[in-house]
């Protein structure tokens, strides 16, 4: 350490900012401001490597605020160290508008690498981060060391009580990702009162359990011990380390050691006692400009260039390597998929999962940038990638990543890959999606180009009964902003749907596949999904009325359409793969497909609430809002009034 610098006074300093943003705000979290600064601290100033000239500098460590509600102490923290954040950005901590926001976002503010708030998603996030830097590692660091990033951490006991973080510990632990270093704030005190009354893991255990290495730090206010425990940490080879650092919430406050002090502003009276203890002048926004350039002077004799550096390196590479480095470092994420090998099948049927595993088995085999797996369900997701190898600890470049049965990791380190370049995808069942839901509002906040796919779509799963058959499902993710949803009815449209969805330069997007196999039907168009919606069988003569339909009960309206053309009633079928791509069309295109002055009736074996801003009448929605039932695909259809005599039946007199 540099005997010279003042650094305990650079921590107060931190402090002051913190409390002083909550004040002004009148809104955060002082706790962890006073309790953690030496934390953050010792990380900024002797280990963390990054540009603050340049927040996205692709090599730099990874930090991640699991404990997003310390968004205060990281902010100030962040102008401390030189990146872009004014005293007045501080000032406006909590502003509509403002680049402090309540808890970090990514894109926002400069240096945050990744949105958090939800307590344990941070942390499974940072398993993503490590992931793709063991894969990056293993790719480029062949001749020379271009990829050498460490992830950190810093959460707090809420983080370790949701359920994601076990999770997010044992596949790391599994996975041996030694550049993944948690510093766990430990401080005995949660919301509602002491950690005892809920919560008496013994931490370190529990992680050795899982595969890491576990350090304790008793004197969390003591910046040398923690930062010793750090430099320990870095040197593990074969696992990840989780540091606890025994501190005190609210330290010097009169509330200190209490819940009372966790996310309420402080008393005017007591934050002026708190500057009185360490030595600071209490006026808000008092910055020492010795504290500041003590701190960046740190930073700079470890950091000084880095970006220039880096790219100097990129320049000195392969082309083609530095034309997948600049695809990693760039926003846009789009991959032409023109190229599709794919044989159709004899008999011109196929289940829609199994073109989907064709697809990209197709595409992700030789892509550096696709990468993804399943949760303990590639045989039935179909999305083994044949000869791609497995992501393990010994193949950090395998194609396959076996996430187990942990869907709500399996969503966060989708987005730790994105962060990191990627574009990812992850797959399980449909009506499982609620257990990535968490962490899809995550994805679809940071616009990060994650694929979820979900197999077993619809009632049709049959045997295995209502609770592996999705009903609201598609209802949440179409209600999901910022995320494209596709249901596509064969393989045509599934061809389709993956052309759209890799086309796009970024944001996520989910594809939902049937398991049963299906027609390949003449009528259905892959050049038009894109559009979300077109017309797939039509009349001569002005319609009748106009069916709008998705997903396997497609191939079954057609049928009726059919059946009522003997009869003399013609009706125009529109298929509807992606609602919110054809509402999104322009006027002119939606009334060419759904003219107003015609009626119109949706057919979804789903919930009904998808579909009002197309269909205004409930009558004339044909869609489930019950659970399923368990037995064969066909008879659970006819017991809901889905198979193609009772769609005919109930359409016919609907048009009557």
């Amino acid at each position: 350490m540099n005997t010279e610098i003042n650094e305990m006074r650079i921590i107060d300093q931190i402090r002051c900012l913190g409390i002083d943003m909550i004040d002004m705000a009148q809104s955060g979290h002082p706790g962890i401001v006073l309790g953690a600064a030496p934390i953050i601290y010792t990380l900024y100033a002797h280990h963390l490597r990054f540009d603050p000239k340049n927040p996205n500098y692709f090599n730099r460590d990874r930090f991640v605020m699991s404990a997003g509600h310390g968004s205060a102490l990281l902010y100030a923290t962040l102008h401390m160290a030189g990146f872009d954040i004014s005293l007045d950005d501080l000032k406006d901590f909590r502003k509509l508008d403002s680049i402090t926001p309540g808890h970090p976002e990514y894109g926002v503010t400069p240096g945050v690498d990744c949105t958090t708030g939800p307590l344990g998603q941070g942390i499974a996030t940072a398993v993503g981060m490590a992931m793709a830097e063991a894969n990056l590692r293993a790719r480029y660091n062949t001749k020379q060391q271009v990829i050498d990033y460490y992830t950190y951490v810093l959460c707090g006991d809420g983080d370790l009580m949701e359920g994601i973080s076990y999770e997010a510990a044992s596949l790391a632990g599994n996975l041996k990702l030694n550049k993944l270093i948690v510093l766990y704030d430990s401080n005995n005190v949660c919301l509602d009162g002491k950690t005892s009354d809920t919560f008496t893991d013994n931490i370190s255990m529990r992680f050795v359990a899982q595969g890491w290495n576990a350090i304790t730090v008793e004197d969390g206010n003591n910046y040398e011990i923690i930062s010793k425990a750090i430099e320990t940490a870095k040197k593990s080879v074969d696992k990840p380390t989780i540091i606890e650092i025994k501190t005190t919430i609210g330290k010097y406050s009169n509330l200190e050691g209490t819940n009372k002090v966790h996310g309420s502003p402080l008393k005017k009276e007591d934050i002026t006692n708190i500057k009185a203890k360490m030595d600071v002048r209490d006026i808000p926004f008092a910055v020492s400009q010795n504290a500041i350039e003590d701190m960046q002077a740190l930073i700079a004799s470890r950091c000084n260039n880095l970006n220039d550096k880096f790219m100097d390196l990129v320049s000195t590479l392969e082309p083609n390597v530095q034309e997948e480095l600049q695809y990693f470092m760039s926003n846009n994420k789009s991959i032409d998929i023109k190229d599709l090998n794919y044989a159709l099948p004899e008999g011109k049927k196929e289940s829609p999962r199994d073109a989907s595993s064709k697809v990209l088995n197709s595409i992700v085999k030789d892509s550096p940038f696709l990468f993804g797996g399943a949760a303990d369900l590639f045989g039935a997701n179909k999305t083994y990638i044949k000869d791609g190898g497995n992501f393990q600890s010994n193949n950090y470049l395998g194609k396959n990543i076996y996430f187990g049965v942990r869907e709500h990791l399996m969503g966060a380190v989708l987005n730790g890959l994105a962060l990191c370049g990627f574009r990812p995808y992850g797959s399980t069942f449909l009506s499982f999606s609620d257990y990535l839901k968490p962490a899809m509002r995550l994805t679809a906040m940071m616009n990060l180009s994650n694929v979820f796919v979900f197999t077993h779509d619809s009632i049709g799963v049959g045997e295995d009964g209502p609770t592996h058959q999705p009903i609201e499902q598609l209802l949440m993710l179409r209600s999901l902003p910022n995320l494209d949803v596709f249901r596509p009815a064969d393989t045509n449209e599934v061809i389709g749907a993956y052309k759209a969805i890799f086309k796009k330069e970024n944001g996520p997007s989910a594809i939902a596949l049937a398991r049963n196999s299906l027609p390949i039907l003449e009528e259905t168009n892959a050049a038009d999904v894109e559009k979300g919606g077109y017309i797939a069988l039509d009349t001569v003569d002005k319609p009748k009325g106009i069916v709008i339909t998705c997903g396997e009960e497609l191939h079954m309206v057609l049928e009726v359409a059919k059946r009522l053309k003997t009869k003399g009633v013609g009706i125009r079928v529109v298929s509807m793969p992606n609602l919110e791509r054809f509402l999104n069309q322009d006027e002119k295109y939606k009334e060419e497909v759904l003219p107003v002055e015609i009626r119109k009736i949706v057919v979804e074996a789903a919930s009904s609430f998808s579909w009002n801003r197309l269909v205004y009448n409930s009558k004339y929605l044909i869609t489930l809002d019950e659970f399923g039932a368990s037995g064969p695909s066909s008879d659970v259809y006819k017991k809901f009034g889905f198979d193609v005599d009772s769609l005919e039946e109930k359409i016919d007199n609907l048009l009557k």
